[in-house]
């Protein structure tokens, strides 16, 4: 068989591909030879092969028939061989393959040999792709090679062990004495490892912490590694940029940011040294500005003096001055993490920051908007609010519901008045309406609401903001609101903030009528128009029979919503025209809240949700045919959020058709819940969930089976409650006694119209076989009236591959349980 080509041959063949295929077809050619020679056992050309194999691997081609050979050069006596085996090791195996624990006898004659440079290659390799199993084998060699006195071999082993400590973490601990000395060595190689082999025993274990903290005293080790660093002259073997290994000197001040955390005596031995890195590192390359904010990080970690931590903001004050967009990034984002405990420091950078909102790169400006936000406090409040408005003018589309949000958070955080509230309000929806959140334009109505002395000045800027321009909807939303409540203010011209403007009724009509017919008016923005026309009825005097007219033309509005509003104005103008003025006169002042009812917090399963509070009206006598109408969709889908309803209300009889076929003839209504639960409201009869609601389980009142069937069995516990007696707590508990789980298990259920109930999420969806465990769920049920309590309950689970579903009727409740 004829030599192959060398690897450089190759390279050089496969750049001469002029297509995808081409090169497919080389590598394949190749690839064929490559295996011939593995299957006659050629050991002249196997590191060749090999080292082309692994070059094919780079270029993301199928290399892994070569795995076996790799082994077959680590085993061979000559270092050529061994090298090109254990690169190809790395490079072709690792942990997830068993071919990887055949090396392990290798690697570890290899670690005994007589070489160095052998012995270098299998550290490499095992600290490389060793898994947990080689690592337990091997550690012993790796501790022994750590304590000798080669600088070549005790940095490899350093790294070796690092990743043995990462692989077995209990094996932390034979490493400990190896590391007593490891910190008085010279060579920079080796004590760079070293700092990394003490990080990572730092990082994973609080006892090695305290261990290095108390007993080594390695702070003051590492004190004196950085000031010989930092006052050595220039070796031109470490010198990188003018600077002295600066590699090391990161590494030591990341050990010191760890050691120094939550530690005074640790913070203290350190704080000079900091202090001296950051006053003489020279900030002209980018090798000390690396430096520097590694300092700056170890700063604010540890418990530094105050002066210090003023250094570090004034240092992340100069990198905001630099021309790499990098390095202002970086010190953009480090301020936004120290601005809450180092507020004032950070604020004397202010302007340079607010700067870097017309900066060119999007990453850079909104790490400066958002600490810009974080800068606003009572006394900037104007000149920052200034900036941020311009900003919101110029800024990128995907900008502007962000700074939107925080301008309004910020104005209504820090307003130094109304006036100026309202202003910078009106100001965001001018600019920026289209991008502000959906509950802006409520929020500005209750602002005006409750600033009194301003209606006539906010009505009369509003009206002035949307003449001719209709585009901000939610501007052109809050001025229709406030026209229709304050027109008789802007007609009347008693601005006293700013020169009134003279409008009359028709001017002011025109523009409401203007804000209906555009196109550019969303059918909200129409509702808030007419329903501002007809508040002006009662406050305009010579325009009532216009107002009339346009409210009669929406009648037939394609609209549905609109066309109900002009309908029902309608019948105001028509049929209770003399309750029109009580009805639309002016709002009350109102108070914010954060839903629209009383609100209690709910506890379900673990979660906190909050629930409106609704109460149910007496029953009142309802025909059979509108049976479907008063049932909540108990038994539906899922998007479907049950509540108790504070009126009848009317459901499709296609959403109940198969509750009806559940329930039968029975007046029902409840809340059955599938697992996950839907979020439900807490009815009114349960108390606050902080306090405890039930006894333990009652003395007298059995436990019954509710259902058994098929292998399932559900039965009921009962508890009474501490604070009502008319609330009964049942407990359901299911097993399965059949050989396999039943799975996607959901219990649902429902009683008597003259009951209410609600179900708690269930303890899981799947019951064990054999009895093994069970499901729990929690029913809490009312019963004021003390009647005898039925329930109709739905089972549907998965058994055996197929959907099972069955319905019963629970009649045999103890009379303990409701009397």
């Amino acid at each position: 068989m004829p030599a192959p080509i060398r690897l450089r041959e190759l390279i050089r063949t496969i750049r001469t591909a002029r297509t995808q295929a081409e090169e497919r077809e080389m590598i394949q050619k190749e690839c064929a030879a490559i295996r011939s020679s593995f299957r006659e056992e050629d050991n002249t050309y196997r590191c060749r092969n090999v080292a082309k194999l692994l070059y094919m691997h780079m270029l993301g081609y199928p290399a892994h028939f070569g795995q076996l050979e790799c082994l077959k050069l680590i085993a061979s006596q000559k270092f050529t061989d061994k090298r090109i085996g254990y690169l190809g090791a790395m490079l072709l195996l690792d942990e997830r393959q068993d071919v990887h624990l055949l090396m392990t006898n290798c690697i570890k004659n290899d670690l005994n040999h007589s070489t160095q440079y052998v012995q270098g290659l299998a550290l490499c390799t095992l600290g490389c792709m060793g898994s947990s199993e080689m690592c337990r084998d091997l550690a012993g060699e790796v501790e022994k090679l750590l304590k000798t006195s080669n600088s070549y071999l005790r940095k490899k082993a350093a790294l070796c062990a690092v990743h043995v400590i990462r692989k077995v973490p209990e094996l932390m601990e034979m490493f400990l004495p190896a590391t007593k000395n490891l910190l008085n060595e010279k060579n920079h190689g080796v004590l760079h490892t070293s700092v990394v082999l003490l990080t990572e025993m730092c990082e994973r274990s609080p006892d090695m912490l305290a261990h290095f903290r108390k007993n080594e005293k390695l702070v003051p080790q590492l004190v004196r590694i950085l000031k010989n660093l930092i006052m050595s002259g220039y070796s031109p073997e470490h010198d990188v940029s003018g600077i002295s290994d600066p590699f090391l000197q990161v590494r030591i001040l990341r050990l010191l940011r760890i050691l120094g955390r939550n530690d005074d005596d640790s913070s203290e031995a350190m704080n000079d040294i900091l202090a001296q890195v950051a006053t003489n590192t020279e900030t002209s390359k980018n090798v000390g500005n690396a430096i520097l904010y590694e300092t700056v990080l170890t700063i604010m970690d540890i418990k530094s003096e105050s002066g210090l931590r003023v250094l570090a903001i004034n240092i992340l004050g100069r990198f905001l001055l630099n021309n790499d967009k990098n390095i202002r990034y970086v010190a953009l984002t480090s301020l936004l993490k120290t601005v809450q405990t180092d507020h004032n420091a950070v604020q004397r950078h202010r302007s340079t920051i607010v700067d870097c909102l017309k900066d060119l790169d999007v990453s850079i400006k909104r790490r400066a908007m958002e600490l810009s936000f974080a800068l606003v406090n009572g006394n900037n409040v104007r000149g920052m609010m200034k900036e941020l408005l311009y900003f919101l003018d110029s800024c990128e589309p995907e900008f502007k519901a962000d700074c939107a949000s925080g301008i309004f958070l910020a104005a209504e955080k820090y307003a130094p008045s109304k006036r100026w509230h309202i202003d910078t309000i009106m100001r965001v929806l001018t600019t920026a309406g289209s991008y502000v959140r959906d509950d802006a334009v409520p929020n500005l109505i209750q602002l005006i609401t409750n600033s009194v002395e301003m209606h006539a000045y906010t009505v009369q800027r509003l009206y002035k903001a949307i003449l001719g321009d209709y585009s901000q909807q939610p501007l052109v939303q809050v001025a229709s609101w406030c026209i229709g409540e304050y027109g008789d203010l802007l007609v009347s011209g008693q601005c006293e903030e700013e020169e009134p403007i003279q409008v009359t009724e028709d001017e002011v009509l025109d523009i409401l009528e203007s804000v209906l017919i555009s196109n550019m008016s969303a059918s909200v923005t129409r509702g808030y128009a007419l329903t501002a026309i007809m508040k002006l009825s009662t406050r305009f005097t010579c325009t009532v029979n216009r107002i009339k007219k346009v409210v009669s033309i929406y009648g037939s509005s394609i609209d549905v919503e609109l066309q109900q509003r002009a309908v029902e104005y309608n019948a105001l103008f028509k049929k209770y025209d003399h309750m029109r003025p009580a009805l639309l006169e002016r709002m009350p002042v109102m108070e914010k809240v954060t839903t629209n009812g009383p609100t209690e917090i709910v506890q379900t399963n673990g979660e906190t949700e909050t629930a409106v509070l609704e109460t149910k009206p007496p029953h009142s006598g309802l025909q059979p045919g509108s049976q479907a109408n008063d049932l909540l969709d108990l038994l539906g889908g899922n998007d479907i959020t049950p509540v108790i309803p504070t009126a009848p209300t009317s459901k499709p009889a296609s959403a109940g058709g198969e509750l009806l076929d559940l329930l039968g003839d029975l007046n029902l209504t409840g809340s059955p819940v599938s697992a996950p639960a839907p979020q439900i409201s807490q009815p009114p009869f349960l108390p606050d969930s902080s306090q405890p609601l039930f006894n333990d389980i009652a003395a007298g009142i059995p436990s019954i089976t509710a259902y058994n069937k098929n292998g399932l069995k559900i039965d009921f516990s009962f508890e009474r409650s501490n604070t009502n007696p008319s609330v009964t707590v049942i407990t359901i508990q299911a097993s399965n006694s059949t050989e396999l789980d039943m799975t996607d298990f959901v219990f649902q259920a429902a009683v008597p119209k003259t009951f209410q109930l609600q179900l708690l999420s269930p303890s899981s969806s799947v019951i064990p076989a054999f009895n093994s465990g069970t499901i729990t769920q929690v029913i809490k049920v009312l019963n004021p009236q003390k009647q005898q309590l039925r329930m109709r309950i739905k089972l549907t689970y998965n058994h055996k591959g197929s959907a099972m579903q069955d319905l019963a009727e629970v009649n045999n409740f103890p009379p303990q349980s409701w009397q």
